[in-house]
This record gives C-alpha cells, sequence and structure tokens, in this order.
C-alpha cells in the first residue's frame, strides 16, 4: 500500500507533522524530490524539529527512512541533519538513500547565489541552496549520480570535464573564482565515504516491500502551486511537487499510489515571490503571521518571513485537482481561534469578470480575490479530538471550505503537536 502526502498550495501547508503522524502506522517513509531548499517542522515527544531533507519518519524505530532518485542530494547537509537530532537524543534513524539520487555539488550552491546576484532586482527568490542550477545539470546531463561516486575512473574523467565547462561561466559570466578539479575530486571522496552505508537499489527495495504487504508512504515538498508545470511559473521550484511524480522520484508503478492527502492550511501562506490573490498586508498580516503555525510564520530553512492571506478556495481545489486528493487535511486549525469574522477567497476578478478556475501566471497577476466573510468561533480550540466538539462556527468554516473545494476534508489539525489531529466523515468521500 503506497499513500502520498503532498501540499495543494505554495509549502509550507504542515506535510511534515501528516507524515509524522501517519508514519505510526507505516513501515517506510520516502522523500521523492526537492532538496533541502524547504523545511518540515515536526513538533513530537523529542521536541520541535526542522527537518530539510530527512525524510519526517525519522523519529520512529520502525521506519525505514529513504532518499529517493527524484531527491536533490545535498550529502554533507544530510549527515549534519542526523547529527542534528541524534544530539537531541533520537535514535539514530534507519536510513537508505538511491544510487540513482543525484548529488548537489558545491558549486550548485555558489552558482545559485552568483545568477541571483546577477539578476538583481529581477531575481526568483531562491533559497540560495542550489536548487535551480542542480536541476540544470540533472536534465542537461551533467550532474553526478551517487552510484558514479564508486567508478574511480568515470569520476575522475567527468570531474575535469564538468569543471572546465564550469569555469567558462564562473571566469566571464559571474568574475568569480575558478574550481580546481583536485579539490572537488578530493570533495566527492568524502561525499562517497558518507554515503557509501546507506546507498542500495531503492526501486528494487520498494518492490520487494510492497510483495511483502508494507506501506509506504511518500512526502512531497513545497505544493502544486510551486510545480514547474502546474504552479505560477516561473516563480516555481525545479522538480515537479505532485503526486503523481512521487511514482517516479521513488521508482514504483503509478497504480501503486492508492491514497493521496492533500495538506491544506486553514489560511494561506507563502514564502518566495509570485503571484498570490487572497496575500494580507500589514498590521492583519503582522497579526496573523505572529500568531501563525507554531511560533510564526516564518520558512523552516531560511527563517524569512511567510507572506500570509486568507484561505483561497480557487487555489486550494486546483491544488487539489492536480494532486488526485483523496483525502484533505485541514492544518492550523486553530491559528484562527483569535478573529471575529474570517474573510475566504472563492472567486478571482479577473478584467472584470469573476471566475472560479485557477488561470495561468500573466492572468493570475491581475486576479483581485473575490471575499465571503464567515463569523469565527473565538475560543481555542486546542485539545479537542472530536469532530462535533469544536464550536459550530468552527465547523461551519471547515464544512464551507469542503463545499467550495470539492474534495473531503477528513482530517483536521488544531495544533502543532503529533496528537493534535481530529478525524471526520466526509460526505464527499466516496
Amino acid at each position: 500500500m503506497v499513500k502520498a502526502i503532498v501540499g495543494a498550495n505554495w509549502g509550507d501547508e504542515g506535510k511534515g507533522k501528516i507524515t509524522d503522524m501517519m508514519a505510526q502506522e507505516a513501515d517506510i517513509v520516502v522523500r521523492f524530490q526537492g532538496g533541502a531548499n524547504a523545511g518540515h517542522t515536526i513538533v513530537n515527544d523529542y521536541g520541535k524539529f526542522a527537518l530539510h531533507t530527512l525524510p519526517s519518519g525519522v523519529f520512529y524505530s520502525h521506519i525505514t527512512n529513504i532518499i529517493g532518485n527524484g531527491v536533490a542530494l545535498n550529502i554533507p547537509l544530510l549527515f549534519g541533519e542526523i547529527q542534528s537530532i541524534v544530539d537531541r537524543n533520537v535514535p539514530a534513524p534507519k536510513l537508505l538513500v538511491s544510487d540513482r539520487a543525484q548529488i548537489v555539488m558545491p558549486y550548485h550552491i555558489l552558482f545559485d547565489q552568483y545568477e541571483e546576484e546577477r539578476l538583481g532586482g529581477k531575481s526568483f527568490g531562491s533559497t540560495k541552496s542550489g536548487i535551480a542550477p542542480f536541476y540544470s545539470d540533472k536534465y542537461a546531463k551533467i550532474g553526478f549520480q551517487v552510484s558514479e561516486l564508486f567508478d574511480e575512473e568515470l569520476l575522475e574523467e567527468k570531474t575535469v570535464r564538468i569543471c572546465e565547462m564550469k569555469n567558462v561561466l564562473l571566469e566571464h559570466l559571474y568574475h568569480k573564482p575558478v574550481i580546481d578539479p583536485k579539490e572537488l575530486l578530493n570533495t566527492l571522496h568524502e561525499y562517497r565515504d558518507m554515503v557509501a552505508p546507506y546507498v542500495c537499489d531503492v526501486s528494487a527495495f520498494l518492490a520487494r516491500a510492497l510483495k511483502e504487504g508494507q506501506t509506504v508512504l511518500l512526502e512531497g515538498q513545497l505544493g502544486t502551486l510551486k510545480d514547474p508545470d502546474h504552479g505560477i511559473y516561473p516563480m516555481v521550484t525545479s522538480s515537479s511537487t505532485l503526486a503523481a511524480f512521487g511514482a517516479i522520484g521513488a521508482g514504483l508503478p503509478p497504480y501503486e499510489i492508492r491514497e493521496i492527502v492533500t495538506v491544506c492550511k486553514a489560511y494561506s501562506s507563502a514564502v518566495g515571490a509570485g503571484a498570490f490573490v487572497s496575500e494580507l498586508f500589514g498590521d492583519a498580516a503582522e497579526e496573523l503571521r505572529r500568531r501563525g503555525g507554531d511560533g510564526g510564520e516564518y520558512g523552516a530553512t531560511t527563517g524569512r518571513p511567510r507572506r500570509v492571506g486568507w484561505f483561497d478556495c480557487v487555489a486550494s481545489k486546483y491544488g487539489c485537482r492536480l494532486q488526485g486528493a483523496t483525502d484533505v487535511a485541514f492544518t492550523v486549525l486553530d491559528v484562527l481561534g483569535y478573529l471575529d469574522e474570517i474573510p475566504v477567497c472563492v472567486g478571482y476578478e479577473i478584467d472584470g469578470e469573476v471566475t472560479t478556475d485557477f488561470p495561468v501566471t500573466s492572468r493570475l497577476e491581475r486576479a483581485k480575490p473575490v471575499l465571503k466573510t464567515l463569523p469565527g468561533w473565538k475560543c481555542d480550540i486546542r485539545g479537542i479530538r472530536k469532530y462535533e466538539d469544536l464550536p459550530e462556527n468552527c465547523r461551519n468554516y471547515i464544512e464551507f471550505i469542503e463545499s467550495q473545494i470539492e474534495y473531503p476534508i477528513t482530517m483536521v489539525s488544531n495544533g502543532p503537536g503529533r496528537d493534535d489531529i481530529i478525524y471526520r466523515e466526509s460526505a464527499l468521500k466516496n
């Protein structure tokens, strides 16, 4: 049984918490795309953690955690992250790394920084983690696969060849120091020694696990609106954020993915640039940002203040449709308890016409939100475990949004902890 846990919106929806929670009943958790450019915040019995590359199953001794072939693998960051959780009394996790995963190279991070510098005011708001240069090289077929670390002849030849190419750009476009191939080769030897105990044929491992009836969770990074094909291009990430890519990024047949839990926040938030129709500004934004999440709306990786706004039904319905949601997990609902009234974006006005279909970016940037205001519940809902015990206005808010997005909200998160979850029967569930 394979279940995917993915984001409906711009990322930061609370996927880490949902994965951590669902991992109790699973055997394997796979990160299938993305790199260390975005984080998953998790609160459990060990404390509060921000994971960047490690799968969110690492807090369970029974889980095998896998870095899939679709991941942008920053090897020193991965092992630094393992050490950081072990230092906080978390048992060393069971970890496997795909021999087909590709490596974020030191020069990818430099190129990311140099290009943002060069673009100046026209930059893409990169986290400068090397992600776009990494994926550019992967698809230009000049990246380094983990398996290549173990072929010394190939590694030496390729290191020299790649340095020749990169040094032309460093010298003539960016006017920066060039790369020494010998130093780079030494770095790759260090990477090889670090990763060697964990390398495996992940696709074959997963095929055996499924034959044995094990449960696999595919953990996505970011959300639908950051997908390079279906998101707010060009203000997107460089790998597909959709559950469908989970089959590719882990090495599974697509028909094995039986459940797709799509995570939606009870309000909207986003890190980085790009169209964001329901965005709030000024004091109202600062208040929501300060109260939001667990410790406020600040990026788990970057620490940047997240942009915040009201729940966007147009973007979320689109996000759930592209993911193929079988279930929606509705998170951080407890944050909204301070509001007398809660606006919800139910449509976009573009050039004088109202639409509920999510448009392409050039039209999206002209969109104004059409808002409907619902009454708030004005109380703290943390600690509630039964749906019927929620205040009536809170249930009305959930049910109104479910009717707008047309996908079943079956989980409601009302706090940051693993057990802060309410399960509900949805009339929309098949």
